[in-house]
């Protein structure tokens, strides 16, 4: 599930305020997500046309964590 930044934000807020220690750590997970596909899709938007091998290369990077080999 995608969650954008102002709902994580609004997620992480409600945690804090019910004291929800888990469901606090949780949403700032999905805040920093938000926010990486937020500068991912600005960065696709903005890139050249990439060829299959550099398409490749760059999911590994995602589906790897950023592990360089």
């Amino acid at each position: 599930m995608t969650v954008s930044v102002a709902k994580a934000v609004s997620l992480i807020a409600n945690a804090v305020k019910d004291g929800d220690q888990v469901a606090e750590a949780a949403a700032r997970t999905a805040l920093e997500a938000a926010k990486l596909e937020r500068q991912i899709h600005k960065v696709v938007a903005a890139a050249p046309p990439l060829s299959a091998a550099q398409r490749e290369r760059l999911a590994m990077l995602l589906i790897g964590g950023g592990e360089r080999n």
